[in-house]
């Protein structure tokens, strides 16, 4: 019988995949033993180039990842920790003389000794290589180095080297709280004002943080700002970006782009009814118009570009572009592409040469221009909103969002297609919310590849995203350390656990992180094997606790019990706010969308048992009055967050105002509006960032958060 027919694994099979990290079995959220199916262990090889069409082949597959660090004079890349002694080996032919030194970022160089260590030559290709084993000393500073082998008279071979910080320190916090902070959460594209162009964007943003720094607030968190398509339909999901790198150019306010303000009168004009043709949107709670707003905001936005700049101003865009370098023109060119041409003549393909995009480029140079200067605009926006809730009295500031991965026709999947799995989507297996599973439809990187480019893609995504910004969340950052690949054409249950060079990926994660003085949060939550949260800890990445999720045997978690260096809520963008979740929101949506795989009445009836634990809870606590309205229980769930030791606090403003609908239902895509739904209270009316001061729920949840967390401190 054939491997297809049983769905077991040949040995050799087995062996192949461990090489390459591919699990062949996994513990489910159940606990329970799951064997990976032999086809979905192939399809998995082969997106990573690795051939098994036949014993032979796997056999040969086997010796070439065997051998493949022994053809290679140095490892692709080095990361380090800083105060470790390491080792790094070097395979030159037996015999040749070699030394070793690094080339430091700061300027100098440091000389390697070699080890006495003794290894057995082997026979690679009809040669005998040897290997040599060089000391990297414990006193290299921080950062991006070069491993520099010379072998023989001048033989010269080249690595990255990254020494990376053992931990990262946490700022200081309020000192009041007991060395602790708190913060809101907020759906930026959600949270608009009367300003605003229909949704949300950096001038709100920047207004936001200042207010939130006026009630304490030492961060805020916003969704990712990644960049979607430059022209309609624009996905709405931010956690499914055309890039990672590059931010959403929706979020701009025109107005407030330098250059606005020296438009003649008739553009001007044009420009304010513009604005007004989409800012009557600001008060419907209704799903929000990206494409609408998007349509007249980039109208706006070229008029802008078109009125040119002065000379100071031209040179400050720039010296952007170079900074941003050869990343920024591939996204531009995209963009500039994603509007010129249809599918059916999309021009860049993988077979397209270098001649034929060089003079794609001179075609589209004036649109990658603007595409350029649209992050330019938008960076010195969102830097501008950083800065006043810094100035404001944020210790933190602006918390960034960073995605698991980017839409599958995106500008990352064409111009990091090097390092990408093709054919493959993330996802995550089955478990106790999301019963099927779950498809993101994203490419994953393969580990292979990123080593090979020395993680190039990972500094340059987490470097840009902390430009203007005091802390990184990292969603599903077990994705640095294992990711659930779905070949296409699978369920989401029919996938597997790819493994990553975790010491590497947390370690360039860090440099950066350490380099931009930011705070790095690692949303944790699902099925996490207990030693990552700990290695995540030691490193001085915080984790994630949500409330509802925090259980022992079957009860809520006591605060005393939770983690300390986590970032607390009492919820996630990923149910319904606090309102809905006590009113079972989360099981009528899923019933009304047949998600569910078990009977509604015995899902409702945990939701209930669930509810009511948490509410007995609450009244041992003495966090509740006798007969509490839904305010009340509100309050007091965040309190008893208040009373957990995490180090950050986050209330959602969502949970701040009232709102009952959820922002997205995972496993879902047209049949709900999600990431669409405006901010709104219990009545469905229109919240605006103007309101909040004067909002008494949005007070009283402040006013208890603190008062708690003082008295804890």
């Amino acid at each position: 019988m054939t491997e297809e027919s049983t769905g077991a694994l040949s040995e050799d099979l087995r062996a192949l995949a461990a090489a390459y990290g591919v699990a062949t079995d996994f513990w489910d959220f159940h606990g329970e033993h799951r064997d990976v199916p032999a086809a979905t262990v192939r399809a998995v090889l082969a997106a990573m180039g690795v051939r098994t069409g036949s014993a032979e082949e796997i056999l040969a597959e086997r010796s070439r990842a065997d051998l493949a660090p022994w053809r290679r004079v140095l490892p692709p890349c080095v990361v380090i920790r800083q105060g470790t002694e390491a080792t790094v080996p070097v395979h030159v032919d037996d015999g040749m003389a070699v030394r070793a030194h690094v080339v430091l970022e700061s300027a100098g160089s440091v000389e390697l000794a070699q080890s006495d260590r003794w290894v057995e030559p082997r026979t690679i290709d009809g040669r005998s290589v040897g290997e040599a084993t060089f000391i990297l000393p414990d006193d290299l500073p921080l950062g991006w180095h070069e491993l520099v082998v010379v072998v023989g008279l001048d033989e010269e071979s080249r690595a990255p080297l990254a020494v990376t910080p053992v931990t990262l320190p946490l700022p200081p916090l309020r000192e009041d709280l007991g060395g602790r902070g708190w913060g809101l959460m907020a759906q930026l594209y959600s949270v608009r004002s009367h300003r605003s162009w229909g949704i949300g964007d950096f001038a709100d943003l920047a207004e936001l943080g200042a207010l939130g720094a006026e009630v304490g607030a030492d961060f805020l968190l916003i969704n990712p700002v990644h960049a979607a398509e430059p022209s309609v339909p624009m996905t709405p999901s931010p956690y499914l970006p055309a890039t990672r790198r590059f931010v959403n150019p929706i979020y701009i306010r025109p107005e407030e782009v330098a250059e606005a303000a020296y438009l003649p009168n008739n553009q001007r004009t044009l420009l304010e009814w513009g604005a007004q043709s989409v800012q009557v949107m600001n008060t419907d709670t209704s799903p929000l118009d990206r494409d609408a707003v998007w349509q007249e905001k980039r109208s706006a936005l070229e008029t802008i570009f078109a009125a040119g700049r002065s000379r100071s101003r031209q040179g400050e865009f720039n010296r952007f572009r170079a900074e941003q370098g050869q990343g920024l023109e591939d996204f531009a060119l995209w963009c500039a592409a994603r509007e010129s041409f249809s599918s059916d003549e999309w021009p860049l393909t993988d077979g397209a040469t270098s001649g034929a995009i060089a003079a794609l480029r001179r075609q589209l140079a004036e649109r990658v221009t603007f595409h350029c200067w649209l992050q330019w605009v938008a960076d010195e926006q969102l830097a501008r909103a950083q800065r006043v809730a810094r100035e404001a009295g944020m210790r933190i500031g602006v918390m960034q969002d960073l995605a698991v991965g980017v839409h599958p026709e995106g500008a990352d999947s064409w111009s990091m297609r090097h390092v990408l799995a093709r054919g493959m989507s993330v996802g995550a297996p089955p478990d106790m919310y999301n019963q099927q599973g779950q498809d993101w439809s994203q490419p994953p990187w393969r580990p292979d590849a990123l080593a090979d480019v020395g993680y190039a893609p990972v500094r340059d995504l987490v470097r840009t995203a902390l430009r203007h910004a005091g802390a990184l969340r990292v969603d599903h950052i077990m994705g640095l350390f294992r990711l659930w690949w779905i070949p296409h054409g699978c369920s989401a249950g029919e996938g597997t656990y790819v493994s990553y060079d975790h010491e590497a990926m947390v370690g360039v994660l860090a440099l950066e992180a350490h380099r931009a003085g930011a705070v790095v949060i690692g949303e944790d939550l699902g099925t996490v094997e207990p030693w990552v949260r700990d290695y995540l800890s030691e490193r001085g990445v915080l984790g994630t606790s949500v409330l509802w999720f925090e259980q022992e045997d079957a009860r809520p978690r006591p605060p005393e019990d939770y983690r300390e260096l986590v970032l607390a809520t009492v919820t996630t963008h990923d149910l319904p706010p606090t309102a809905g979740y006590l009113a079972e929101e989360h099981v009528d949506l899923r019933h009304r969308l047949g998600l569910l795989t078990e009977p509604v009445e015995r899902v409702r009836l945990a939701a209930r048992i669930e509810r009511e634990r948490m509410l007995q809870g609450l009244r041992e606590r003495f966090l509740l009055p006798a007969d509490p309205t839904e305010r009340q229980i509100v309050e007091a769930l965040h309190r008893y967050v208040a009373q957990t030791p995490a180090v950050l606090v986050g209330v959602s403003l969502a949970d701040a105002v009232g709102e009952r609908r959820a922002q997205n239902q995972p496993g879902t895509d047209t049949e709900y509006p999600n990431w669409k739904i405006p901010l709104a209270d219990g009545a469905e009316q229109a919240v605006l960032v103007e309101d909040l001061p004067g909002n008494a729920r949005f007070a009283s949840l402040v006013t208890a958060l603190t008062h708690e967390l003082r008295e804890r401190g």
